[in-house]
């Protein structure tokens, strides 16, 4: 029997997704006979990866798109799996990610009237008045399926929605009835229903933010995920090269500018300190970046020419967000940066001022770079982050790509990985803990031939649902090697709280409540559900030997987890 079921599953097939994971309840009768149906014909449909946590999932889908760009399909029961997509749907639409999530309803009947209809007791807890409202806030679009006849449409328009910029999941639901209901084939041309193609900037506009910008003495770009097209990277690097603009990073969810080039004048996370160059800068060119910088901590000048480019330049999903600045263009970061260099390229300019501003640029940069050197030498026999990561920096090739979920330390991980390969570096993008995980399967997923190597505290690891994470790596054969920065306990709550009551009755009694049960074997939890390799490492000593037997077992195709003891919180 052909059914609504069986047409979703073609749709998703016809528009690209590869992979589905899956938890599936009460509410997907018709998927589960769909599947096996086509799994004993060798008909093609996205391969599907069953999840035993929804928060799994959803992460491992976020990391297959990052990897890949391609958005991917999420299948939950009711509203209960909804709502334990929890904060990774909060993840996936922070970040822009293009994913599809599908939920089951409860029957909509109770005596047998259709195929589908209520039969077990839970089909009366799990009807509740609003289930899409769950998603509202955290979707670009959300639909109910009524009826196979059009399922492959609202499929193809709920994926048109989600990949054109601004990116962000999507969610459509379908009661057990209409998910049964029989149904005809529908053909559908792929090719109408594309993105919105991407947006440039008015070409008068591009003029004039040329002109500004070649008559300003100490310019800068700041940007967080213009790495999600790799040509955008070359755009900028050709850009930066030509006028010897300085690059910073702030929060960045990808490679956005090689850390190795003269150019690159740092990251910057939640430091408590003001950026020379940026404060110096009279031109910014702030572009995909939603939080360029903290007024409270580190901020330009008022005096700087501000433009702000990006896909969603207000900010609209954010209630309070402004950064004061000439213009602000809703464009894509390639076409944008392609039109400013053509511009320039006809444009005479002035050598020896790029000239001198080169030479001042490659100064701070040697001068970052002795003091990320210096950073990274053991002290008092203790791991330091910095440290740690410096010995990870070793074991990375061009093969590999580097999972950011360090928490507090975000930008210790950025600034001694250095990461210089677009697609080498990701963070979740976002703020809700234990990406790193799911993120790992759906990465190694997206590029098998790849190392992946996921940095994450100890309390990021804790919210990932290590021991279903593990067992889906080993059932699925998505070895990686994760890395653990385990202080004891949450410092973000501790930072947070300094920052705001420095001298106050919690930093005099040492007493910040965030601490974690010292006897923990955090490892474990992988090897025991996921046979991975696990080792705690707290002599420094040992830290380059541990790492190398770890990458060893990820190369030959198991997991591995060093759980490496740094200062407590």
């Amino acid at each position: 029997m052909y059914t609504t079921g069986t047409a979703f599953l073609e749709a998703l097939q016809e528009a690209g997704v590869s992979y589905i994971f899956a938890n599936f309840g009460s509410d997907h009768p018709t998927i589960i006979e769909s599947l096996t149906d086509a799994a004993q014909k060798n008909k093609d449909l996205p391969k599907v990866i069953i999840s035993p946590h929804e928060f799994v999932a959803m992460s491992a889908a976020h990391g297959y798109v990052q990897a890949t760009g391609e958005p991917q399909a999420v299948i939950v029961h009711v509203e209960c799996g909804t709502q334990n997509l929890g904060g990774a749907i909060h993840n996936a639409f922070k970040a822009k990610v293009p994913v599809l999530v599908f939920a089951g309803a409860s029957p909509y009947t109770q005596e047998g009237e259709m195929l589908g209809s209520r039969n077990e007791f839970i089909h009366w807890y799990q009807d509740v008045n609003d289930q899409r409202g769950i998603m509202r806030g955290y979707s670009k679009y959300d639909n109910e399926i009524r009826t196979g006849k059009n399922v492959k449409q609202l499929v193809h328009r709920a994926l048109q929605i989600s990949k054109s910029e601004p990116q962000g999941p999507v969610y459509l639901m379908g009661p057990r009835e209409a998910m049964e209901e029989e149904t005809e084939s529908v053909e559908i041309d792929t090719s109408l229903w594309e993105p919105i193609s991407p947006s440039a900037i008015p070409e008068q506009d591009v003029n004039d933010l040329v002109s500004d910008l070649l008559t300003a003495d100490n310019p800068i770009v700041v940007t967080s995920y213009l790495g999600k097209k790799e040509e955008s990277v070359d755009e900028l690097i050709k850009l930066c090269e030509n006028l010897a603009i300085p690059v910073l990073e702030s929060v960045p969810q990808t490679m956005n500018f090689p850390a190795n080039h003269p150019m690159h004048c740092g990251f910057q996370w939640n430091e408590d300190k003001q950026h020379p160059i940026l404060e110096d800068a009279d031109f910014i060119l702030a572009i995909d970046s939603d939080v360029p910088w903290i007024p409270t901590k580190n901020k330009p000048s008022t005096n700087a020419i501000i433009y702000y480019i990006d896909a969603d330049p207000l900010k609209e999903d954010m209630p309070l967000w402004y950064i004061p600045s000439k213009r602000f263009y809703r464009a894509d970061s390639q076409v944008a940066l392609n039109q400013i260099n053509k511009v320039i390229d006809e444009e005479t300019i002035d050598e020896s001022s790029v000239s001198a501003r080169r030479k001042k640029i490659e100064t701070f940069h040697m001068k970052l770079k002795k003091e990320i050197e210096k950073a990274e030498q053991l002290k008092g026999g203790i791991i330091t982050p910095e440290y740690l990561t410096a010995c990870v920096r070793e074991i990375v090739d061009e093969n590999t790509i580097v999972l950011n979920e360090g928490i507090t330390n975000y930008g210790v991980v950025n600034t001694h990985i250095g990461a210089s390969e677009p697609g080498s570096y990701f963070s979740s993008g976002a703020g809700s803990l234990g990406w790193n995980g799911g993120a790992a399967i759906g990465a190694k997923l997206a590029h098998p031939d790849k190392t992946i190597i996921s940095l994450t505290g100890d309390g990021s690891y804790l919210f990932s649902v290590p021991s279903v994470v593990h067992t889906m790596a080993e059932q699925y054969d998505t070895p990686y090697l994760t890395v653990i920065y385990n202080n004891f306990g949450w410092n973000a709550p501790k930072h947070s709280t300094l920052g705001v009551h420095p001298e106050g009755i919690a930093k005099n009694a040492n007493k910040f409540w965030v601490n974690f049960n010292p006897n923990s074997e955090l490892a474990k939890i992988a090897e025991a559900a996921g046979n991975a390799h696990a080792e705690t490492v707290e002599d420094p000593d040992k830290l380059k030997t541990a790492l190398k037997i770890a990458i060893e077992q990820v190369k030959n195709g198991r997991s591995a987890v060093l759980d490496v003891r740094i200062s407590k919180v």
